[in-house]
């Protein structure tokens, strides 16, 4: 389908990407035809994408300087994708943190942090022959258009739910997915432990392994406290620690029953908790003290008064 000159220069794209893009499977002419109905009616400005286009590239471009082996940065020079995994996994906490916080610009920070570290690994892999970020790019939204066929294409969809299990019945038609026979496959092992076991427990939901009841699965965590209380009274470590796992994931499906992320509920626990032990280092140096020399029960008097204020989270 022909598109007018103004509607693609609007989406900074020249006659041929269009050509190309309205070739490719999966249907990203129609990603981009929607696009342009957003910018006809305002919602996404023609003036945006020119500026968009310019700093994206710039990123690119000054990556490839970095990485250029005359007059190059020596460190970055010397990176390699095992090199960089733990800074993508450093960026991406980061950009957590900042959500956490509720600071715009240090967000907007932190998902340049993060941002950097796809078009870095994008650079190794260029430099490879493997692929460029803009294969990255384009697989992205080949996917999205692929997956979200009521809204590019003519399916419809009563909610959520009817959502969600298209784009598992999408992604198991998908190259790559034909060796799962697991609806456990796929889930990245390299999860933090919380979050891969509320991934599991999701999972087998779907086919019908559940509780009826929240207040079932509280029967279930007090069964295995008292599990938990019998390993450590016949001082058997090994035992207890296969019993704190089991209490831990029940309690990670009393979470999901709750619909709320026991990552985050931990993480805000542990922020308060250490908001409220600063109180208590704060009350022994108001009284020229350090916080080990202050007694257990001046310990918990102060932390009883910190509990009644309000909780900072700067920690």
């Amino acid at each position: 389908m022909p598109v007018p000159d103004l509607e693609v220069k609007s989406l900074g794209l020249s006659p041929e990407e269009w050509a190309f893009c309205d070739a490719r499977p999966g249907g990203a002419a129609a990603f981009l035809r929607a696009l342009v109905a957003h910018a006809r009616a305002g919602s996404v400005g023609a003036q945006h994408a020119a500026p968009l286009q310019a700093d994206f590239q710039a990123l690119v471009e000054v990556m490839a300087r970095l990485r250029d082996p005359q007059g190059g940065c020596p460190w970055d020079l010397e990176q390699t994708p095992q090199t960089l995994k733990r800074y993508v996994i450093e960026e991406a906490y980061e950009v957590v943190e900042a959500i956490d916080g509720g600071d715009p610009a240090k967000l907007r920070e932190e998902l340049g942090d993060l941002l950097l570290q796809v078009v870095f690994l994008s650079q190794l892999a260029a430099e490879c022959g493997q692929y460029t970020v803009a294969d990255v790019a384009r697989g992205i939204v080949e996917k999205l258009v692929r997956r979200h066929p009521h809204v590019f294409g003519d399916v419809s969809v009563d909610g959520t739910d009817q959502v969600l299990a298209n784009w598992e019945q999408i992604k198991r038609s998908e190259r790559g997915y034909e060796d799962r026979t697991s609806i456990l496959d796929g889930i990245p092992a390299g999860l933090p432990a919380l979050m891969r076991a509320l991934e599991v427990s999701k999972r087998v939901v779907r086919v019908g392994f559940e509780w009826p009841s929240v207040s079932e699965v509280l029967d279930k965590v007090e069964e295995e406290t008292a599990e938990l209380r019998a390993e450590i009274a016949q001082g058997d470590a090994a035992r207890a620690a296969d019993e704190l796992g089991d209490l831990l994931f029940t309690l990670v499906n009393v979470a999901r029953q709750l619909q709320v992320d026991p990552e985050d509920a931990l993480r805000r626990m542990t922020r308060r908790f250490a908001a409220r032990f600063r109180r208590i280092e704060a009350h022994a140096a108001a009284t020229g003290r350090r916080v080990q020399d202050l007694s257990l029960a001046e310990m918990e008097q102060a932390w009883q008064a910190a509990k009644q204020e309000p909780d900072l989270i700067d920690i």
